[in-house]
């Protein structure tokens, strides 16, 4: 048995947040501009960043020492087969200009993980174990039981159990997510959601889509572009293929 315990990073998060940070206007003269980043400075930030995230692992589990980064697989996402709509509203957002060599960095000298069709998420979903740390500062890891620390720059978390995880998953399937390209339920939103989850069942959330003239294959839909993969039986490594939610 190891006497290790997985610290799971969001690579996502972490790239993104530096390589924007880093990005400063160059004004060339008669009105042409252009955008410039150290790489150098972002791969420092990266390298202190994750120190940083490691001390506070340890500081809640002195065995929290198996540290792993996670990147969505650049190519295709699974959850477009699913629902076509799902993140379309950034395939033009342009990407910070250090995007790529950071990525580079974290692959090349931290073995940050990419898995085929999958996001950082479901990567940090099906390696987390019981006593595994999540560090995000994406909400979406509310519905995957472990110890979830939500607010990396402070260390700030809660431990998410099995229970607060499903319910969590339901919240999302009702009240969709905009920044994502998931609708949800016509007209629920968090209150609303929170209220018509009473016992937290999948009889729930379909009566309400039910009431707002969808029937379960919607339902089921949101659902599965919503669940965060949390079992190596979910994914195939060999084809890349997930295997959709289901309700129990």
């Amino acid at each position: 048995m190891s006497d290790k315990n997985r610290v799971l990073i969001d690579g996502d998060m972490l790239v993104y947040r530096i390589a924007s940070a880093l990005e400063e206007p160059i004004h060339w003269g008669d009105d042409w501009w252009s955008l410039y980043a150290d790489a150098r400075q972002g791969v420092a930030l990266i390298d202190e960043e994750l120190k940083k995230f490691e001390d506070i692992a340890k500081s809640y589990d002195p065995l929290a020492t198996d540290i792993k980064v996670a990147l969505t697989c650049p190519v295709f996402n699974w959850r477009n087969n699913v629902l076509p709509s799902y993140k379309a509203n950034r395939k033009n957002v342009r990407r910070p200009v250090i995007w790529n060599p950071l990525r580079q960095h974290l692959c090349e000298n931290h073995k940050a993980v990419t898995y085929r069709n999958l996001e950082a998420d479901d990567i940090i979903g099906i390696l987390c174990q019981k006593t595994s740390i999540i560090i995000s500062d994406d909400k979406d890891f509310k519905s995957v039981p472990c110890k979830f620390l939500h607010r990396p720059s402070t260390g700030a978390g809660s431990r998410v159990t099995e229970k607060r995880a499903k319910r969590w998953h339901f919240l999302q399937t009702l009240t969709g997510d905009s920044a994502d390209g998931y609708k949800g339920c016509p007209g629920i939103g968090e209150v609303r959601a929170e209220k018509l989850l009473k016992d937290g069942t999948w009889e729930e959330v379909v009566g309400a889509y039910s009431k707002a003239g969808l029937d379960e294959e919607d339902a089921l839909r949101q659902a599965q572009v919503a669940h965060i993969l949390q079992s190596p039986s979910e994914y195939n490594k060999k084809t890349g293929e997930v295997a959709l939610w289901k309700p129990e």
